[in-house]
């Protein structure tokens, strides 16, 4: 039987969430999947890449360390950088799709986040929405949003050409080296070379600037090597 099921302000009226960060609640992962929604603050704080599944579709995912199970970012007071990846962020709310009408919100009872001793109340004592609860509800618009330009954006990358399969290999010491397989990346290169008819495609369609931030953001796997350091010397 599941645990996701519709969220309404009578079963759930006395519903809390649990705020903040930590392995508890599922944080300590390497690579988070990521929307294009989201590309403008991510590309601030984290490198963006791409995945393919075993069928050849593409997703973004946001890369946060180096081993496995590891987020650099996570630490014993939270999780230390001005944008949290809205996957992370989302916590037991789920979008759902009914055949005919607007999305609407569900949630995981057994999420670990949700109580009702403690945490943040979902509704206000009279019924209606708690800031908590208007939050996630921005969260899973971020989402839902990405989920539907997804396919288009991809697209467009490879009709340019853009998206190419890179090899990140990271070398911190003599004994330290990491290669990470599996990965695509859209080539700053390749979109320097663009000519001006695929540019103006590209920018008509509204993704000339998701390429743009997506290569940018390739500069922070400098910043998950310093963390990396630093952790290993803290």
């Amino acid at each position: 039987m599941t645990s996701t099921v519709l969220l309404n302000n009578v079963d759930h009226h006395d519903l809390r969430v649990i705020p903040g960060h930590g392995a508890a609640f599922g944080d300590n992962i390497n690579q988070v999947r990521v929307f294009p929604t989201e590309f403008e603050e991510l590309q601030r704080e984290y490198p963006i890449f791409f995945r393919r599944d075993g069928e050849g579709a593409l997703a973004a995912v946001a890369l946060l360390g180096l081993d496995r199970d590891e987020n650099l970012f996570l630490d014993e007071a939270g999780w230390q950088a001005r944008y949290v990846p809205a996957t992370q962020r989302r916590g037991p709310f789920r979008i759902g799709r009914p055949a005919d009408g607007e999305p609407v919100i569900h949630v995981d009872l057994d999420h670990p986040r949700l109580s009702r001793e403690e945490g943040l109340p979902l509704f206000l004592p009279h019924g209606g929405n708690a800031p908590s609860l208007e939050q996630a509800a921005g969260v899973l618009r971020i989402i839902h949003d990405g989920l539907a330009v997804l396919p288009a954006m991809f697209a467009a990358f490879e009709q340019a050409g853009l998206i190419e399969p890179v090899a990140v290999e990271i070398q911190l010491s003599d004994a330290r080296r990491y290669t990470l397989p599996g990965l695509h990346a859209v080539s700053e290169e390749r979109l320097a070379a663009l000519d001006g008819q695929a540019l103006a495609r590209l920018h008509r369609d509204g993704f000339l600037r998701l390429a743009f931030l997506a290569a940018a953001s390739l500069a922070n796997v400098h910043r998950l090597i310093d963390l990396k350091n630093r952790r290993a010397t803290a």
